[in-house]
């Protein structure tokens, strides 16, 4: 990993571990009640896991939990593809419940919640980039091709000897038929 990648990812990832570690301590500390949005996606998660909590301080613990564990794996470089994609995944609820400017009548209140949505919408863009981050080897799609392409040759090589093979024996045995004995 270059240097480079690595002071990116720690930057990218340290406002979702500090935001997790808040979350994960004060989850009451969101300005705006997040409870329409649990409210939605309380009976989703009930019928996925049965038996999984459902109240709104329980969600934000976890997803608070989720960017914690995450960030830290993204700004150690472990595992940073999926972890990207999983701290994208996080990000999205909060934004919509945290920043939700187009409700806001005050325009000082518009202006700043436009703001951080815009601020968390970079960040997406960053954790959609590292996600896709192959750290210049070749991604699974291109070996897969280059893989296939490679053994399409082989095929084709191995048709060709074959048939030389088979013209050399046919050959031969023509050869063999014409001698006496």
């Amino acid at each position: 990993m270059t240097p480079i990648r690595s002071l990116a990812r720690v930057m990218l990832s340290g406002i979702l571990v500090v935001d997790g570690a808040r979350s994960l301590a004060a989850p009451d500390r969101l300005p705006p009640p997040p409870q329409p949005v649990t409210d939605r996606v309380a009976p989703l998660l009930r019928r996925a896991v049965p038996g999984v909590p459902t109240d709104t301080k329980t969600l934000i613990r976890a997803n608070g939990a989720v960017q914690f564990g995450a960030g830290l794996l993204l700004a150690t470089g472990r595992f940073t593809r999926p972890v990207a994609l999983v701290l994208a995944g996080t990000l999205v609820p909060g934004t919509i419940i945290g920043h939700p400017f187009w409700t806001d009548a005050d325009p000082a209140t518009r202006v700043n919640n436009q703001l951080h949505f815009l601020k968390n919408l970079g960040l997406l863009g960053g954790l959609l980039l590292a996600a896709a981050d192959t750290e210049g080897k070749p991604g699974l799609r291109w070996r897969a091709s280059h893989r296939i392409g490679h053994s399409q040759r082989s095929v084709r090589r191995a048709a060709r000897t074959a048939r030389r093979q088979a013209r050399t024996a046919v050959r031969s045995a023509a050869t063999a038929r014409r001698l006496p004995g």
